[in-house]
């Protein structure tokens, strides 16, 4: 008997994964990504003549439950609409049964790459914009539980974009309201499969389906806060995401290896806006990624922060580099004054 060699199985594995579509709109390229439940394909579409991404489950993934999960993430990004979310154009099932849906083709750098090379400042404008992108969600009652510097994307013209909604949690308004929506459209997928089949698709309820189970850990270490750590799923709202902000911005300010050690005084006042955000008791975080922006912003205008009890030294220090340009002026004033009146007196 002939050993098909691991390389081979692997190419067998790719075959199997590569998405058969039943219309003529999508040509798939090639794979760009993959997770634990799915699979990114970059596609063409044919009719308006773009390129776009296709996630698709992967076949060892593929059940019921994954099926909801997968087009309930597609439904919440067809909900949020902002410029610093993937927008969805379409969602469907291939003829082997997986769901599908068609997003925009994300071109960019990671932060945590695009941050070895960028300017603090720069950096921290892009912080407020990624922090109004969550607080956009967190109105929509979507809480994003794994943000990281990975699923963050930095585009050529300074545009950014957060990525993998893949385990949010939503409020119970917000299940309703992407239920509501969807509704038909798993009408006739159930229709579909009972074609397919000859018999009823299994029945999944979408809450029970896409709820997590206390005890569950959901998230990346390092960037999860402890309420997630521990699996308290009741306890994570939109503190849990603030925490994770925080986790960032400490990447951002201290280097891809998370040195904490001297920081130059200018910078105390951003570690103590990460250390208010990544409290350990969501209470004493900042209520929401708005107030830990209003926070970063204080800073970037030479202002004091909320967090950080400034020094009278180091008050004055910041005052006169704020002011650094008018001081200067009514200086040379001054001194052109007394140059004059000693200049007049001899």
């Amino acid at each position: 008997m002939t050993r098909i060699s691991n390389a081979a199985l692997e190419r067998l594995r790719d075959v199997a994964e590569w998405p058969e579509l039943s219309n003529d709109r999508y040509e798939i390229v090639g794979a760009v990504g993959q997770g634990g439940m799915g699979t990114v394909f970059l596609a063409r579409d044919r009719e308006l003549e773009r390129e776009v991404a296709l996630k698709v489950l992967r076949s060892a993934a593929s059940t019921p439950e994954t099926a909801l999960r997968l087009r309930r993430e597609a439904r919440i990004l067809a909900r949020l609409e902002h410029p610093g979310i993937v927008p969805v154009h379409d969602v469907g099932r291939l003829p082997d049964g997986r769901v599908y849906y068609v997003m925009k083709l994300v071109r960019g750098v990671r932060l945590d790459h695009y941050a070895r090379d960028a300017v603090l400042t720069d950096l921290l404008r892009l912080f407020l914009r990624i922090c109004e992108t969550i607080g956009f969600a967190h109105a929509q009652g979507v809480v994003h539980r794994d943000l990281k510097p990975g699923n963050i994307m930095v585009g050529a013209f300074g545009e950014v974009l957060v990525l993998d909604w893949g385990i949010a949690k939503v409020a119970v308004e917000a299940v309703e309201a992407v239920g509501a929506v969807g509704e038909a459209a798993d009408e006739a997928d159930e229709k579909t499969a009972d074609r397919r089949t000859g018999g009823p698709a299994d029945e999944t309820d979408e809450d029970d389906a896409t709820k997590t189970a206390p005890g569950t850990i959901l998230g990346t270490p390092g960037f999860m806060s402890p309420e997630q750590e521990r699996g308290d799923v009741d306890q994570i709202d939109a503190r849990s995401d603030v925490y994770s902000l925080g986790a960032v911005l400490r990447l951002l300010v201290t280097g891809a290896e998370g040195q904490l050690a001297r920081l130059s005084a200018p910078l105390r006042p951003l570690r103590a806006i990460w250390r208010k955000a990544m409290a350990p008791i969501p209470a004493d975080r900042y209520p929401s990624p708005q107030a830990l922006a209003e926070d970063v912003a204080r800073y970037l205008d030479a202002q004091p922060v909320e967090a950080y009890k400034e020094p009278l030294l180091e008050k004055g220090r910041r005052i006169v580099s704020k002011y650094q340009t008018p001081i200067l002026l009514v200086l040379a004033y001054l001194a052109m004054r007394i140059l004059f009146l000693v200049t007049r007196g001899m």
